[in-house]
C-alpha cells in the first residue's frame, strides 16, 4: 500500500481521513499545517507516494505547499482538499502539479475514491 502524508489544520479532518486510509492498509503520517508538512517531506523526499492536503491553513497554505513539494519531490502525487470555492479556483492553475481538488465536505467513499484515483494515476505515470 501507499505512504501518505495527510495535512489539515482541523484535527477532526486529519483524524477522519487518516483513520480511513489506515483501515485501507496505507501508512499514514499527519501534519497540522503546510510548514510542518514541508519539513516532513524534506526529511524524506522519496518516501511518500501521496500528499493529501487542505488548501486553507495557517503558516503555509496548501497551494504554497503543493508548489514547494512538487519542486522538492517531483514524483510525489498531490491531492488537495478545500471547503471554499474560491480556494479551489486558486488551484486551477496547478494542473501540472496536482492530481485533483476534493471539495469538502466529503464522505468516506469520496476520500477513498479520490485517493485510489490519485494513486492509480501515479502508477500509470511511472
Amino acid at each position: 500500500m501507499a505512504r501518505i502524508l495527510v495535512v489539515d489544520d482541523e484535527e477532526s479532518i486529519r483524524g477522519f481521513v487518516s483513520r480511513a486510509l489506515m483501515l485501507d492498509g496505507h501508512r499514514v503520517e499527519i501534519a497540522c499545517d503546510g510548514a510542518e508538512a514541508f519539513d516532513t517531506l524534506s526529511a524524506d523526499p522519496e518516501g511518500f507516494d501521496l500528499l493529501l492536503s487542505d488548501i486553507r491553513m495557517p503558516l503555509m497554505d496548501g497551494i504554497d505547499l503543493a508548489k514547494s513539494a512538487a519542486s522538492q519531490c517531483p514524483a510525489l502525487t498531490i491531492l488537495l482538499m478545500t471547503g471554499y470555492a474560491h480556494q479551489r479556483e486558486r488551484a486551477d492553475d496547478l494542473d501540472r502539479v496536482i492530481h485533483d481538488v476534493l471539495s469538502k465536505p466529503f464522505s468516506l467513499a469520496d476520500i477513498r475514491g479520490a485517493v485510489v484515483g490519485a494513486l492509480q494515476s501515479r502508477r500509470q505515470a511511472a
